[in-house]
């Protein structure tokens, strides 16, 4: 008898076990990445050096498959732009197609980005401080400005609370997007598929020298963002 009730607490533990461990990776939609932000890599580059706090939130969720080009994109998926560096012509038409054609993306568009760099000004590894905007949000009915005054705010962003740096200003001038009140982030119906654009990078800088202040909420944020989208 005693040897039968160890049995049965053996499966009952075993159980709870796999009751309680997280998802198999394969059973975790994926999230493509694209970005000239310190998020996968530090600027070092190091094999020893750790993601980011953003990157370790995303991962939880999502497989994240970084890319470098808008054309390795597979049909219907989920993106993330988080500052991305100034894409090729052929490129944005690509990434507009491929929205156009059921698309989700989120976009991460910061015109003053405060994210501290050791790389020199113009060294192309460092990413770009403003967005570099070629004409990809016009095309959807957005016009994103720079702040009046630099400095890091709180503000509203998918009902959360969250810290950003200098965040800048979306406008919608046409097209088919809603643009909060604030401007901040816009909503938007692309032909078959759908974008959000957030006027800020900087919110996801939460490793050593990031923001300084409360941003429990920031990573949600994003989280929500990317949610809203999947299908």
């Amino acid at each position: 008898m005693a040897k039968r009730k160890a049995i049965v607490v053996a499966l009952l533990l075993l159980a709870a076990c796999r009751a309680e461990a997280p998802a198999a990776p394969a059973d975790k939609p994926e999230l493509f990445l694209l970005t000239a932000l310190p998020l996968v890599w530090n600027e070092r580059f190091g094999l020893d050096q750790p993601g980011s706090p953003a990157l370790a939130a995303l991962g939880q969720n999502y497989r994240v498959k970084p890319i470098d080009l808008p054309s390795q994109l597979p049909e219907g998926a989920l993106l993330l732009a988080a500052q991305p560096r100034a894409l090729p012509a052929e490129e944005l038409v690509a990434l507009d197609a491929w929205v156009r054609r059921g698309g989700r993306l989120v976009l991460l568009a910061d015109p003053t980005l405060e994210w501290e760099s050791e790389l020199p000004l113009g060294d192309p590894r460092r990413p770009p401080m403003a967005f570099p905007d070629t004409g990809l949000l016009r095309h959807w009915g957005l016009r994103l400005d720079a702040p009046d005054e630099r400095g890091p705010q709180q503000l509203n962003l998918a009902g959360k609370t969250v810290l950003t740096g200098s965040p800048g200003n979306l406008a919608r001038i046409g097209g088919g997007c809603a643009v909060d009140a604030r401007g901040l982030s816009a909503r938007c119906r692309i032909g078959e598929g759908q974008a959000r654009v957030v006027a800020d990078a900087d919110f996801l800088n939460l490793g050593p020298g990031g923001l300084d202040g409360p941003t429990d909420q920031n990573l949600p944020a994003l989280l929500s963002q990317l949610v809203a989208l999947r299908r």
